[in-house]
């Protein structure tokens, strides 16, 4: 007689390979783009962590050159003189102050002063019509 042979069954450390292979797999897929995207916040604290230092630098720079201008105001008389002159106008009382007109940008005609009389008797233009009335 033939004996007739079943088939093996799967074992069961058979069955668990590919499941474990794909865990395995995924595991390691998970770990790769954690450290992609830690490696770009690296990176980014970095790139902030320089910017930072450098407005530090430059507000520190500041501070000590206004620190400086201040001792200059406190300890020298001329320094404070010619700043009140500057900022403020100020001038002494027997200064002569001359005043100079003020400049017209290009291309715009500069502003003709009106006499008193005229400014208080306007003449007016006419546009050839008619003659002006008074």
């Amino acid at each position: 007689m033939v004996a007739l042979s079943q088939p093996e069954a799967p074992s069961p450390t058979d069955s668990f390979r590919p499941v474990l292979g794909a865990t395995v797999f995924l595991v390691l897929a998970l770990l790769a783009i954690a450290a992609l995207k830690s490696s770009r916040d690296l990176q980014a604290a970095q790139r902030r962590e320089k910017q930072l230092a450098e407005q530090i630098a430059a507000t520190r720079k500041r501070s000590e050159e206004l620190r400086f201008r201040i001792e200059r105001l406190r300890h020298d008389p001329g320094m404070l003189e010619r700043l009140a002159r500057e900022d403020l106008g100020m001038v002494r009382p027997r200064d002569v102050v001359i005043e100079l007109p003020q400049e017209v940008p290009p291309g715009r005609p500069a502003p003709v002063p009106v006499p008193a009389q005229a400014a208080a008797n306007p003449v007016p233009t006419t546009s050839g019509s008619a003659p002006p009335v008074r």
